[in-house]
């Protein structure tokens, strides 16, 4: 199977700027559980019907027959956000690509995680997906090009990470810090 080039992250493109999709009368977030390896092709077909979504996606390097090949692959497998009304929500269903739905009760912590990774993802850092949640003190960063970022400083043998987290996947992503202006939120 060849490698696939990254799907837009964003449809629409700006989406999080946009206030008017957010008022389309009906229309809320959720998360679509996907069959597995399916959020790219569910990504294009949600595009084909333009139901807005959120596919946030890293690149990997890997060395294939003696070539080294980047794919792009989710930052959150088989999770796709999309912003839909019931019939927008019908439509993605449709599509057999679905596990299952998943409703999201907090749509504005929803929406200020993936805004975040958004941020972080512009940052064009190296980034690592988290599968797993470690607690540590929250903080927010004070300067540089993550200023604004919420989340968590954990230690690593790679060195300390920060890590930005979707609450409502229990997923995160987390790039290595150095020295960094840090500030404990309460």
């Amino acid at each position: 199977m060849p490698l696939l080039p990254a799907e837009p992250s964003l449809f629409p493109e700006g989406l999080f700027d946009t206030p008017q999709l957010h008022q389309k009368p009906g229309r809320r977030w959720y998360v679509l559980y996907t069959r597995s390896r399916q959020e790219k092709s569910l990504a294009r077909e949600l595009r084909k019907s333009d139901i807005p979504y959120y596919l946030p996606q890293v690149a990997r390097r890997h060395c294939f027959r003696g070539r080294w090949m980047t794919a792009y692959v989710p930052l959150f497998p088989c999770y796709l956000p999309v912003l839909a009304d019931r019939e927008e929500w019908c439509a993605a269903l449709r599509t057999s690509r679905v596990v299952r739905p998943l409703d999201v009760s907090d749509q504005e912590k929803l929406v200020g995680d993936l805004r975040q990774i958004e941020q972080l993802l512009a940052s064009r850092v190296p980034i690592t997906p988290e599968g797993r949640l470690e607690r540590g003190s929250k903080v927010v960063i004070r300067s540089g090009p993550l200023a604004g970022l919420h989340g968590v400083v954990v230690r690593s043998a790679s060195g300390r990470r920060f890590v930005i987290q979707v609450d409502f996947l229990q997923r995160g992503a987390s790039v290595l810090i150095e020295q960094v202006d840090l500030a404990v939120c309460h």
